[in-house]
């Protein structure tokens, strides 16, 4: 990297998205790549430059003042408290594909899924086709002292960890779950005895199951398999469509020729992880069936429900009981390809999932791909089941030298919508609203041209997610990227300052935590805005109240009390004649709320 990085790009700042779309045709380079922001502006950018540097910047967690960058050679972990210039804290070596990294207070997680993964956590690889040496599964650290992190224990599981979920249980403060999504071979039993490489119809088989993990907090070495649930029983094939076969074949073929060209035979490239949605019984021979794993969980404990993004199919769990999860319901779409990852709204009554199309190898946002093609698929859930309603794909054609799809991303504690951030690889950061869950709708992104513009290269956007005000995105390539929105048209400046009121000791995006307001000025004009936006209050008892929060402000005690008691009032009133009653009234609470604080 160089030794002072290119300034970032002033961002356009509007309520409608610039035409034309100033990320179509950037300027190609590491880094000096050009740039494109819309509503939102880059803070930092930090180059990889710890022991780690080299490998693939993986997916990110959060606990205090810290962000923990995951990495195919281990992790590193921040010290983000001063945004504009993070300090890192540690680097800490531990090859291993893809450690996905979460935290719990002082515990920090690490998954495991590749054969040469050392339980020293050093290079070398374990060349024995059977060593106490390997580790695929879960590493547990203690990172009390962030400087210093121990490891505590592994936890093997016969198909490695891909990626995992920490799962708290309401009411169990003293143990955690881990969810681990293995997707690796089944390893021999001479390995780890019990493990076994049989059908759906072996009730000892490996597949088609789910491996649950309990920590227990004052002991963590003692964390432990405690049920492998079988989620995927009766899962048919899920449907695929001949036209997406057929791109499929063009970009295999494709892949193939650029390969046989580079002089290395044909190689992953392009097509690489493409119709990972079915899966087979025994060694990958045999009829197919449905998904043998899931590749990623996202829970809601607060609502006690799971949604398991598992290749073909996108699964409802039932989690009421952390330990025994219980698939409610299924859903398959022909346009998905390979359902990757998940997002509850913060109600709990809608879910996102998103489709990994190509396993982040391949660019699915060229032009000629359909924009239900590698998108986000959103569904209410309605009587516990999944309802299907649309598609959001980050709108800008991005070249064939750019791997595009979606990916990572978390809800933004935007009040009374439901604001995500989401990272693209190459195709960069996209946020949006998808409060109306038909017409999912961009709002503010940023941006880089290709790596290199004549091949292609990883890179991008790993993850994008939101954490105490500011928005952190892993770079597969680049490092570690802050950002921050501003106030626009389409976000206000209330709607951001009430944002940034939600404060979080810890963030894993997996372990979805309920965002609650404390009460605040911010927070009601934040509503008020939002009712101005939408002409769902009259404008004459908006200008009203926001006439009255002002002087409200300005007073104290008893004085502001009554003022703001009495608004609330008002706006009670006020609501049954409004176009959107509903956001009156929790306007009205809202006022309330902050009355009631007041001494």
């Amino acid at each position: 990297a160089p030794a002072v990085m290119p300034p970032p790009v002033a961002p356009i700042v509007s309520a409608t998205a610039p035409t034309p779309d100033p990320r179509v045709g950037l300027k190609s380079g590491r880094w000096d790549a050009a740039q494109a922001a819309w509503n939102m502006r880059m803070i930092s950018t930090t180059p990889p430059r710890g022991k780690v540097l080299g490998a693939t910047h993986s997916d990110l967690a959060f606990a205090g003042k810290y962000a923990i960058q995951g990495n195919y050679n281990g992790f590193e972990i921040y010290d983000i408290s001063k945004p504009a210039k993070p300090a890192l804290v540690q680097s800490y070596l531990c090859p291993a594909s893809q450690d996905d990294v979460s935290v719990y207070k002082n515990l920090l997680f690490l998954s495991s899924e590749s054969t040469n993964s050392r339980s020293d956590c050093g290079f070398g690889g374990v060349p024995d086709p059977v060593s106490k040496e390997r580790v695929r599964g879960i590493r547990v650290f203690d990172i009390a002292d962030v400087k210093h992190p121990k490891l505590v224990t592994s936890v093997q599981t016969c198909r490695g960890s891909h990626t995992h979920t920490v799962v708290t249980q309401p009411g169990d403060n003293d143990n955690v779950y881990i969810y681990v999504s293995g997707s690796a071979g089944v390893r021999s039993a001479d390995e780890l005895p019990g493990c076994a490489d049989g059908g759906i119809d072996d009730p000892n088989t490996s597949r088609f199951r789910l491996e649950v993990i309990r920590v227990p907090l004052a002991a963590p070495a003692q964390a432990a398999i405690v049920s492998s649930p079988r989620i995927f029983q009766g899962l048919a094939v899920p449907p695929r469509s001949a036209e997406r076969d057929a791109s499929d074949a063009r970009d295999r073929a494709a892949a193939a020729a650029a390969a046989a060209a580079a002089g290395r035979g044909e190689g992953r490239g392009a097509g690489a992880g493409a119709g990972q949605g079915a899966g087979r019984g025994r060694g990958n021979t045999g009829p197919p069936t449905g998904p043998t794993q899931c590749h990623d969980i996202t829970v809601y404990p607060e609502v006690g429900l799971a949604g398991g993004a598992c290749g073909g199919y996108g699964l409802l769990l039932d989690i009421h009981d952390a330990a025994h999860p219980v698939r409610i319901d299924a859903a398959a779409d022909a346009n998905m390809s390979f359902w990757h990852s998940a997002t509850f709204s913060n109600d709990g009554k809608k879910i996102l999932f998103t489709d990994e199309w190509g396993g982040g190898g391949q660019p699915r946002c060229r032009a000629t791909d359909k924009m239900e093609w590698g998108a986000d698929a959103l569904f209410t859930i309605e009587s516990n089941k999944l309802k299907f309603h649309t598609y959001y794909k980050m709108p800008a054609a991005q070249t064939a030298q750019e791997n595009c799809v979606a990916h990572n991303g978390s809800l933004i504690p935007i009040p009374g919508r439901e604001v995500m951030v989401q990272g693209w690889y190459q195709g960069g950061v996209s946020v949006f609203d998808w409060t109306d869950v038909d017409h999912p709708m961009e709002i503010a992104y940023f941006d880089r041209g290709p790596i290199d513009a004549t091949r292609m290269i990883s890179g991008g956007s790993w993850s994008a997610y939101w954490y105490n005000g500011v928005i952190v995105s892993s770079e597969i390539a680049r490092g570690l990227d802050i950002y921050e929105l501003v106030p626009s048209g389409l976000i206000s400046e209330n709607e951001l300052a009430a944002a940034k009121t939600v404060k979080m000791d810890y963030w894993n995006t997996q372990d979805q935590q309920r965002f609650v307001w404390p009460p605040s000025f911010a927070l009601a004009r934040a509503y008020l805005d939002q009712l101005t936006r939408s002409n769902g209050l009259g404008s004459e008892t908006t200008t009203a109240a926001r006439t009255t929060l002002a002087n409200a402000e300005r007073q104290s005690g008893s004085q502001r009390k009554a003022a703001l008691t009495q608004l609330a009032s008002q706006l009670s009133a006020a609501a049954a004649a409004a176009r959107d009653q509903a956001k009156v009234r929790t306007l009205s609470a809202a006022v309330t709320d902050l009355a009631n604080v007041q001494r």
